[in-house]
């Protein structure tokens, strides 16, 4: 990035590939659209490109990029709060992003699971789901997390023991609904 904030910007090229993908799962675990998420990533790589000078080579790429991730789906959310929103259509995109979970038959018992993992991430709040994409999906460190959202690292780490413990309470009781 600091070669693209210098002025070769035809090295942006190498940091899509590099980071194309994480993004992209960043954003389908937070609003469950596959193609809103397509057309997320390729909104932080145009404002990477434009704010290319406000890159500081001393801070962490990684939370530069998310910083810039996350305010382009917070804009995305403004901008989808204005539009009527089609419940069934959620619902097809979330039973698909399901669906491609479970393998063989083998696997049923694992996709059955994974369902219902992602059926309560789904009813997690918001900051709850984005801190544990961060830390648990998307593998970043503590310390970058800190500096995308804005607070100290003991901070995060609360946030993260909060998300998983809320997360653990959907879950069984999903799974207890699944059962009775």
């Amino acid at each position: 990035m600091a070669e693209v904030s210098g002025g070769r910007v035809a090295r942006l090229a190498v940091l899509f590939e590099r980071h194309h993908r994480a993004l992209f799962r960043y954003f389908v675990s937070m609003n469950g659209n596959r193609e809103a998420a397509e057309d997320l990533v390729q909104d932080v790589f145009f404002r990477m490109l434009r704010y290319r000078t406000s890159y500081d080579p001393a801070q962490s790429f990684t939370a530069w990029m998310y910083q810039i991730a996350r305010n382009a789906g917070v804009d995305q959310a403004r901008k989808r709060k204005a539009e009527v929103v089609d419940i069934d259509s959620v619902v097809d995109r979330r039973a698909e992003l399901v669906s491609a979970a479970p393998g063989p038959e083998e696997n049923a018992a694992r996709g059955q699971d994974l369902a219902l993992l992602r059926r309560a991430m789904d009813q997690l709040p918001e900051d709850k789901r984005e801190i544990l994409v961060l830390s648990r999906f998307q593998g970043m460190k503590h310390e970058d997390i800190a500096e995308v959202l804005g607070c100290e690292v003991g901070t995060v780490k609360v946030r993260v023991y909060r998300a998983i413990r809320a997360l653990e309470q959907i879950y069984f009781t999903l799974e207890r609904e699944k059962v009775s």
